[in-house]
């Protein structure tokens, strides 16, 4: 008898496993708005060189600034330099132009203050906001490695709370910070908090629910909660335009989860592992108690630790490559995960770019994330994996080639097509990960997941600069990110298909690609024919 054998007694969805499908998924709120809050918090207002000596010298902007041509086609004054004032009688300027030697004078039409008219983060200092996100998802990154050891040796449990005070506490030691140097120290280490909670969440709802109702776990449950978070971002935004209060506003909601220590139990898969088989029999018969029925005498026999079949054999993330089959799903996953997730921030993080109140795009951005969730939910059931994955990539990509080629008057329509992509790609990123799931061995299914998700995060740190290109060219942004969404919807094609097909357990089982000329056998094929 296995663990959930051991435990069928319980059901699949009685009010246990309901409080834990919700408390878990209301865990996820802050991570959808903690990195996505740098779109207001970061942004750029518009700013042009100060010029104090014009009250005194009875000149005007036209003849102190010089005029530039904005990446709308617009005309404007110059953001980084001015004539140099000749220091005479009257207005005299040379027609040479030097730096903004006594700082900008910012627009506050649509902010009080953000980081960037706090320390002046624009001009030669401007590539320091897209470098304040990528610190934060090299924090994500590092904590990506640390988390799943710290999880197995201490508990999910733990894990999960203790990561979310880290992301809460600093993020409110954030609110004070001093210099930018310090304000990016603690978004370090935010990220280390953040994504080791949203893992230590998802590892622990997926060992206290049943089979049947992880998928929707993964999906309806920390998906769009996650989406809700981000959601509820622009809200936040719109009432709070200083970067301070805004931030403050969006840390203290952490403190509200500290009573869901005593409402979200353990794993008794991980104690069972542990060992401590007395704490998880106490865990199961109180779920037993919740959902009215009647535990056996002993729930788990004899003292062995974890009822699961073991493995004799060491894995390293060596096995990864060892063979032609597992080498050849390890790279093309991790180069999937690499491109979708620039394309997912890149479009995230590019609401201001867009054209229209950032505040709404940024909002339709979130919908568009929750309705992807829904909608791959939905597809899953009668249609293959592969297929919503190469069919959401390809058309996401080719919208988003699309938004070059609308006229500069026609903003609407631009933000349509880009949210219309952002739909595709975040359908295509949830079934990617399900399918990932099913193509790496039970052996080393952690691993591959691990360097999957690793993968993803180089991708996340590098995709910031995207909308920072977006400040010179409006439109090269959704090029890029356009090319790399439609190449990953190539490299789809190859990925085997798992629908219906039991879990691999070995390496040996691990299906192959399935090449441009060739489709590959699934195992139940192979034995068929045999």
């Amino acid at each position: 008898m296995d663990y959930d054998e051991a435990i069928s007694f319980l059901g699949e969805w009685g009010p246990f496993q309901k409080s834990v499908f919700l408390l878990l998924s209301l865990s996820t709120v802050p991570n959808g708005y903690s990195g996505m809050a740098m779109v207001f918090l970061s942004d750029t207002p518009e700013h042009r060189c100060r010029a104090p000596y014009l009250l005194d010298s009875g000149a005007n902007l036209s003849q102190a600034l010089p005029t530039e041509t904005g990446a709308d086609g617009a005309s404007r004054y110059s953001r980084c330099s001015r004539f140099k004032w000749l220091n005479g009688t009257g207005a005299e300027f040379s027609n040479e132009t030097e730096g903004c030697l006594d700082g900008w004078d910012y627009s506050s039409d649509r902010y009080e203050s953000t980081i960037v008219t706090e320390w002046d983060l624009v001009c030669g200092d401007a590539w320091r906001v897209p470098f304040s996100l990528s610190i934060f998802f090299m924090g994500v990154l590092s904590g990506s490695f640390v988390s799943g050891q710290i999880s197995d040796r201490f508990g999910r449990k733990v894990t999960l709370f203790t990561t979310m005070a880290v992301q809460t506490l600093f993020s409110l030691v954030q609110v004070a910070s001093v210099n930018w140097v310090m304000f990016c120290s603690l978004f370090f280490i935010i990220g280390i908090g953040q994504i080791s909670n949203y893992i230590a969440a998802f590892v622990l709802g997926s060992e206290l629910l049943g089979s049947s109702s992880r998928v929707s776990f993964s999906t309806l449950g920390m998906c769009v909660f996650y989406a809700l978070g981000y959601a509820s971002l622009p809200f936040c935004a719109y009432f709070t335009r200083s970067w301070r209060i805004l931030l403050t506003v969006l840390s203290l909601p952490g403190l509200l989860y500290i009573p869901l220590w005593w409402l979200i139990p353990e794993s008794p898969r991980w104690l069972l592992a542990q060992g401590r088989v007395e704490e998880a029999e106490a865990i199961v018969r109180a779920a037993a108690r919740k959902n009215g029925v009647t535990p056996p005498a002993v729930i788990f026999p004899g003292k062995d630790p974890l009822l699961l079949k073991s493995s004799t054999t060491s894995y390293t993330f060596l096995d990864l490559i060892r063979t032609t089959k597992m080498r050849n799903v390890t790279i093309l996953n991790s180069a999937m995960w690499f491109v979708i997730t620039i394309s997912y921030f890149g479009l995230s993080l590019s609401t201001p770019n867009m054209n229209g109140d950032p505040y709404l795009n940024c909002f339709l951005s979130a919908v568009m994330e929750i309705a992807a969730y829904f909608g791959a939910w939905l597809l899953l059931k009668v249609v293959t994996r592969k297929t919503v994955i190469t069919s959401t990539l390809l058309a996401g990509g080719g919208v988003l080639l699309l938004v070059h080629f609308v006229p500069q008057n026609c903003s609407v329509l631009s933000v349509v097509l880009a949210m219309a992509a952002k739909f595709g790609i975040t359908a295509a990123f949830s079934v990617l990960y399900i399918s990932a799931v099913e193509q790496f061995p039970t052996v080393v299914r952690g691993m591959g997941l691990g360097i999957c998700s690793m993968s993803s995060k180089i991708g996340s740190t590098i995709s910031p600069f995207f909308p920072y290109i977006g400040v010179y060219d409006n439109t090269l942004p959704y090029i890029l990110m356009g090319l790399l969404t439609v190449v990953a919807g190539l490299l789809s094609i190859l990925i085997p298909e798992t629908r219906d097909s039991p879990l691999p357990d070995d390496i040996t089982q691990v299906q192959k690609i399935n090449w441009v000329c060739c489709t590959s056998k699934t195992r139940t094929e192979k034995a068929s024919l045999s």
